[in-house]
C-alpha cells in the first residue's frame, strides 16, 4: 500500500486498523472500536480543515456561503471514493467474505470512508503536515475540475436558492420507492415545491436521489 498512496509507514498496526470494516469485525470476533470509524472521524476533520484552508487561500473574492458550497463539493463521498479508487485503496480494505460478495470493495460509502480513515492514520503516524501533503495529493489535485465539474453542482443548493427567491416556499423530498436488498437499494424521491410535483430522481442513497430530482427540478423549470 506505501507505494500506492507515497508514504512511508511508521507504525503498521494504526493502518491495519484503518483499513478494517465492522464487517471484518463481526467475522472474527473483534470489538468495534477496532474498526476504522475512530480514525474515520478524525481524518474527516483534518480533511475539511485542510480543504477550507485551501479554498480560503485559492478564492481570495469568494464570500462565505460559496465557499462552504465548494467545500461540501470536494468531500462528498463520490469524489472521496473516486480518489480512493485512484489509488485501488478498495484491494486493501478488510471485509467480511459476504461483504466482499456484495460489492463492499467498490462500494463508494465505504472507500470515502476509508480514505477519511488513512488521512487520519497518516495524521497520527506523521502529523498534520505529511496529512496535509496526502491531501493536496490525492484529493485537492483536480480542484478545478471537480468544481467545475456538472456531475458535482449541488442541484439541491440551486433549487432552494430559486424557490426561496421566487418566495415559491421551501423544495420538499418525498422517498417514493425503495427497492433491492439492503447492501444494493435504490431510492426513488420526488421533489415537491407547494405541493406540486417539479422532479423525481433515483439513486443509490437518499441523497444522491434527492440530487437527481433537483436537477430535474431545475431543468423543468428552466424550460418553462
Amino acid at each position: 500500500m506505501e507505494k500506492n498512496i507515497s508514504y512511508t509507514i511508521k507504525s503498521p498496526q494504526l493502518f491495519v486498523q484503518s483499513l478494517k470494516h465492522r464487517s471484518y469485525l463481526n467475522a472474527t470476533n473483534a470489538e468495534r472500536i477496532t474498526s476504522y470509524e475512530r480514525l474515520e472521524f478524525l481524518g474527516d476533520s483534518i480533511l475539511n480543515m485542510i480543504v477550507s484552508e485551501n479554498l480560503y487561500r485559492q478564492f481570495p473574492d469568494k464570500e462565505e456561503g460559496e465557499l462552504t458550497k465548494c467545500k461540501a463539493l470536494l468531500v462528498n463521498k463520490k469524489v472521496l471514493a473516486s480518489c480512493a479508487e485512484r489509488i485501488n485503496l478498495g484491494e486493501f480494505i478488510l471485509l467480511s467474505e459476504g461483504e466482499q460478495r456484495s460489492g463492499g470493495r467498490n462500494r463508494p460509502s465505504i472507500l470515502s470512508d476509508v480514505l477519511e480513515s488513512l488521512i487520519g492514520a497518516i495524521y497520527l503516524d506523521s502529523g498534520f503536515h505529511e496529512a496535509k501533503i496526502f491531501i493536496q495529493r490525492y484529493v485537492l489535485t483536480d480542484m478545478m475540475q471537480v468544481l467545475n465539474d456538472e456531475m458535482n453542482t449541488n442541484f439541491k443548493g440551486e433549487l432552494l436558492e430559486f424557490s426561496q427567491s421566487s418566495e415559491w416556499g421551501m423544495p420538499h423530498y418525498v422517498v417514493i420507492s425503495e427497492t433491492g436488498p439492503e447492501h444494493n437499494k435504490q431510492f426513488t424521491v420526488e421533489v415537491k415545491i407547494k405541493d406540486l410535483v417539479y422532479g423525481t430522481g433515483k439513486g443509490m442513497t437518499k441523497k444522491d436521489a434527492e440530487q437527481q430530482a433537483a436537477r430535474e427540478a431545475l431543468k423543468k423549470i428552466k424550460q418553462n
